[in-house]
């Protein structure tokens, strides 16, 4: 398929495309007209590489996932390499979720000291 068609299926712009083509996620043959030409399995490793980067995940943790795929396997999740990287990615978040509550916390103090009298709400309550 030419690289609109992919582009359309998987919801993303040619110009996309072409990025993950010049990193090295996809590859696009040559037909002789010099068109790109994608197979059927690219569309399933851009939504991959899509849903993977909708989360949280950057370019480059996909390539494992794309990897995977690529090898035969239902799943990109399901190599090790991808496992490790689910695991690195969710340790990156519970960090980051610890400094957000921290964070939380001193603005908490700073508006108490500030307001004696103002009520703070819970987390996630107006």
């Amino acid at each position: 398929m030419r690289i609109g068609e992919l582009a359309r299926r998987a919801g993303v712009s040619p110009r996309a495309l072409r990025y993950y083509e010049q990193q090295g996620l996809i590859r696009a043959r040559r037909s002789p007209n010099g068109y790109r030409d994608y197979d059927e399995s690219d569309v399933r490793i851009v939504a991959e590489i899509r849903a993977l980067m909708a989360v949280g995940f950057t370019l480059d943790d996909t390539r494992p996932f794309v990897d995977c795929l690529r090898s035969g396997h239902p799943s990109g999740g399901s190599c090790p390499e991808s496992v490790a990287v689910y695991q690195r990615k969710l340790a990156e978040i519970d960090t980051e979720i610890r400094a957000l509550l921290a964070r939380r916390s001193d603005v908490a103090a700073q508006l108490a000291d500030a307001c004696p009298g103002c009520l703070v709400s819970r987390r996630g309550e107006p």
